[in-house]
């Protein structure tokens, strides 16, 4: 319908395309009215509408999309930097103002005063408001008609440092420790086996031509006592020098034959004949066919070679007797590690098969040789084994002590990061503003780092998230460092057209 029309109803000769123009017209306001109708629909289903603000557009958020979420903590509405953990008011009675995981506070219509820059602050430069490499030293709009974010003196500094938001600190678990001196106890960690203490192995092997006559109640693994009867041994050459001590022992003459006794006694024992059976001889006056042989020390049977009537050459190893109540344990100690040992230092033991349980023991001997293909070092522990729980060959982890009593400035392993070629610190310098420092690093245990350089006593150093605030001030240089490549051509550009000119 068009909007008017002659009231005599009388047709014009220019109505016709008049109320064409018209027409069209209301065409297209209904459309708008449509068009209009459907973005605020779809404004308000997505939670926020655009508006017009004086001189710019600016986006509302609406409750609905809120309610789903809960708030960080709310902060002043009029801009002041108070927060709060709950809902509450100002002093002029508005209510704070939630803010949420995307660190965004609900927005409210601005006075003209907040829509002003901070006066009390001098202006560096503004930076693009999407976070692009792009600043101005001036106030300007980007492509999108957006207004560039201004920077304040001292938001932005040239030390490397990154600033975070109070909401980010609390959401990525920042933790900071103050650096301390206190003494670090280095623990060097090795494997190892236990080993029989050389000193505590005895052989029992003929040195004679001898049989087996009889062989005692004892196998291999049967602990055994110094003096108890293992076998008898029928040997012609023992038995002839038994008679010949037999005799010198019994004859009335002296002189020529006290010089004989001595000597048939010797042979005696360097037939390797026990004591106990000389001393026997001595007493009985009788000269024994077998002889009985005996443990010469306590300890475990390692080897049982003797069978009841076999022949024994010289040489012949029958048993192998081992003492088992001190041992040694064998580590392998990595090179880069031997300047911190030294002979006497304390070494815990942990066997693979008893893990509860801890050994304790000494070094006793560093041996003077490096291994060419494991590049580590041999290192003897003794160790008392009362209760013979280690076992020969059997594997076990040494932790050795080197703890320096002199206390060193020293901070949490976790506050280091190390690229390998770099170890650096995040220093809190306070008010969400962390300085990323280049230190020298030394020992390292009980879960702290000394710091050699690059960091005074007392300052603080971020122990928790410090890879995501690492992560953005790399991320700040590199865009720093982008901006400052793309403006040079464009300034050697001008300077070159200026020259034109």
């Amino acid at each position: 319908m068009s909007l008017w029309a002659p009231l005599d109803g009388a047709r014009s000769p220019l109505s016709d395309s008049h109320n064409a123009r018209l027409g069209a017209l209301d065409n297209a306001m209904n459309t708008q009215r449509l068009l209009t109708a459907l973005a605020l629909t779809s404004s308000l289903a997505f939670g926020s509408f655009w508006y017009w603000a004086g001189e710019h557009w600016s986006v509302y958020a609406t409750t609905a999309a809120a309610t789903d979420r809960t708030p960080l903590y709310y902060r002043d509405p009029d801009g002041a930097p108070l927060w709060s953990a709950g809902p509450k008011k100002n002093d002029s009675g508005r209510d704070y103002l939630p803010v949420y995981d995307d660190d965004k506070a609900t927005p409210a219509p601005l006075k003209p005063k907040q829509q002003a820059e901070d006066t009390s602050r001098k202006v560096m430069y503004y930076r693009n408001p999407m976070g692009l490499p792009d600043t101005s030293p001036v106030p300007k709009k980007d492509s999108m008609g957006m207004d560039y974010v201004p920077v304040y003196e001292g938001d932005d500094t040239d030390d490397g440092s990154v600033k975070l938001s109070l909401g980010k600190i609390q959401r990525t678990g920042v933790k900071s420790e103050p650096a301390e001196r206190l003494p670090i106890r280095v623990s060097i960690k090795a494997p190892g086996t236990i080993q029989l203490d050389e000193r505590r192995v005895s052989v029992i092997a003929m040195r004679a031509e001898s049989f087996v006559q009889k062989v005692a109640n004892v196998t291999t693994g049967t602990h055994v006592k110094a003096g108890q009867p293992l076998m008898e041994i029928y040997s012609a050459a023992v038995a002839s020098a038994a008679a010949d001590y037999l005799a010198t022992i019994t004859s009335d003459k002296v002189g020529q034959v006290e010089k004989y006794r001595s000597g048939s006694r010797q042979r005696l024992t360097n037939l390797a004949v026990p004591e106990q059976v000389i001393s026997k001889i001595d007493k009985s006056h009788v000269a024994p066919v077998t002889v009985q042989w005996s443990s010469p020390r306590d300890g475990i049977v390692l080897e049982r070679n003797a069978i009841e009537g076999m022949r024994a050459n010289p040489g012949d190893v029958l048993f192998r007797i081992a003492d088992i109540s001190a041992v040694w344990a064998l580590v392998d100690v990595a090179e880069r590690d031997l300047g911190s040992i030294e002979v006497g230092q304390p070494v815990s033991i942990r066997a693979r098969s008893f893990s509860g349980r801890t050994f304790s023991g000494k070094i006793s001997v560093i041996y003077p040789q490096v291994n060419r293909d494991t590049r580590t070092a041999r290192v003897r522990i003794e160790l008392d084994n009362p209760d013979f729980a280690l076992l020969p060959d059997m594997y076990v982890d040494a932790e050795i002590d080197t703890a320096d009593g002199a206390p060193v400035l020293a901070v949490p392993e976790s506050s280091v990061l190390d690229t390998g070629s770099r170890q650096a610190v995040l220093v809190d310098k306070g008010e969400g503003r962390f300085e990323p420092r280049v230190v020298k690093v030394g020992r390292r245990g009980g879960g702290f780092i000394e710091i050699r350089d690059g960091l005074a006593a007392g300052e603080a150093v971020v122990t928790s998230a410090n890879f995501l605030i690492d992560a953005e001030s790399n991320l700040k240089a590199a865009l720093k460092g982008f901006a400052e490549a793309t403006q040079q051509p464009s300034n050697g550009a001008s300077d070159a057209m200026g020259d034109h000119k």
